[in-house]
């Protein structure tokens, strides 16, 4: 695992809108006389800037998101290629970044939120003077403007973003949030201490620059900088850390996607999975991933509250939910995987490129993955009561690093996958 390359000149930007970052809080209370409130203020106008913008880079980021392609439903969404592309640039909005950021862009909110609720509150950041609360505003006014910059030339315009999934370009935010974090539990540690020696002090004198201004800024001044240096030099702890074995995690790699460069367009064996296939591939879903039952618990527990209260249409209706949730959240699993794929088959018979299977997703447009005879380490044919009834077979492909299933084909199309392989596959049935 090698550590992302940064383009040319990133570093230079950067520092300066870290330098900026950090040389405000200086300057507001060296010469302006900020107190601690006013300090923290900035702080957390910083973060919300800081949350901001990585939601908007890992929006944009060139490579897909590393998720967990077996969950139900959002798993199966993950793992389609698809992406929007905007026009006139090479930007893409990858599908697997917008679920990322669906659910890490609620968290950085709701912690921004919360942190300003109780760290603003505790020092009176809203007892902030007109002449403070000005220079305040002025100052995010320039963060933003810098962190604006650095987004749009480091990020943008010198291809940053390639090297970016949704979830490293918003990692950085962690650092700015522990930053916050740490330097606002000083600042409140610093103001109750104050308020437990004269317990007639406000939480707004307790803040005086004269008595607690120089403490607080120095603890938190210098963690925040600690962790924005992080942040700016990561490319080189990656670099450090590749060297002891990853023992940190700092160099891993956003996950990429390999191009396939033969995707047997020219192939005339093309097999699609049976309807039953589409709607039921996986046999051992609802085995494997038991968030369905939660949810069918649920219902049945809000059914049994209606069912005290005499409320007998809506608990039927309820238990009725409970019954079919889970196979309904297997089928539209199962629908988004194998909907739309077919399987191209060249078993070397004048086909170029062959001996080769390919698995082509005719929504996305793309070929999800290709196997060639000597990839695979094992090879199945598995039945179960589903495939005996809808006469299918489902074939299990061994790879080094995974397993590809194709689900419930029929019998000559299975015979026609088993073709491309030199091996007789192992035969089970589950009955």
């Amino acid at each position: 695992m090698v550590a992302l390359h940064r383009p040319a000149g990133s570093n230079r930007s950067e520092a300066i809108a870290v330098a900026v970052a950090n040389l405000l809080p200086l300057v507001g209370v060296v010469a302006l006389g900020w107190n601690a409130a006013a300090l923290v203020t900035l702080y957390w106008f910083e973060l919300g800037i800081a949350a901001l913008f990585a939601v908007v880079r890992g929006l944009f980021a060139g490579r897909p998101s590393d998720l967990d392609t077996g969950a139900l439903v959002l798993g199966a969404l993950a793992s389609k290629p698809l992406s929007l592309p905007i026009p006139r640039t090479g930007v893409r909005i990858h599908l697997s970044s917008v679920l990322s950021l669906a659910v890490i862009a609620p968290i950085l909110g709701a912690a921004w939120f919360v942190l300003g609720g109780v760290v603003l509150g505790f020092v009176g950041a809203g007892s902030l003077s007109g002449p403070a609360l000005e220079t305040v505003t002025l100052a995010v006014v320039v963060v933003l403007l810098s962190e604006a910059g650095t987004t749009a030339v480091d990020y943008f315009h010198r291809g940053g973003y390639r090297e970016e999934s949704a979830g490293t370009a918003v990692s950085g935010v962690l650092f700015r949030l522990a930053t916050v974090l740490v330097g606002g539990i000083m600042t409140v540690t610093v103001v109750a201490e104050a308020i437990g020696v004269d317990g007639d002090a406000t939480a707004t004198e307790a803040a005086d620059p004269v008595a607690f201004g120089v403490p607080v800024l120095v603890g938190a001044a210098c963690v925040k900088l600690a962790f924005d240096l992080v942040g700016l030099y990561g490319d080189r702890l990656a670099a450090i850390d590749e060297s002891s074995g990853g023992l940190l995690g700092w160099s891993r790699e956003p996950p990429t996607r390999d191009r396939i460069e033969n995707d047997l367009a020219d192939a005339d064996r093309r097999i699609r999975p049976t309807p039953v296939g589409r709607l039921f591939g996986d046999s051992h879903a609802l085995a494997e991933h038991p968030g369905p039952w939660y949810l069918s618990v649920l219902a049945l527990l809000v059914a049994l509250l209606f069912a005290l209260g005499r409320a007998w249409g809506i608990a039927a209706g309820l238990v009725a939910l409970a019954a079919a949730l889970p196979p309904a959240v297997v089928a539209v699993d199962s629908t988004i995987r194998y909907g739309p794929v077919e399987y191209r088959v060249a078993d070397g018979g004048g086909v170029a490129g062959g001996p080769a299977l390919v698995g082509y997703d005719r929504l996305c447009g793309t070929a999800l993955w290709r196997i060639e005879p000597w990839d695979e380490e094992g090879l199945r044919v598995e039945r179960d009561r589903l495939d005996e009834r809808a006469d299918t077979e489902t074939v299990a492909i061994e790879l080094r690093d995974r397993e590809v299933r194709l689900p419930r084909l029929a019998e000559g199309d299975a015979e026609r996958v088993l073709a491309v392989f030199d091996r007789r596959p192992d035969r089970r049935s589950d009955r």
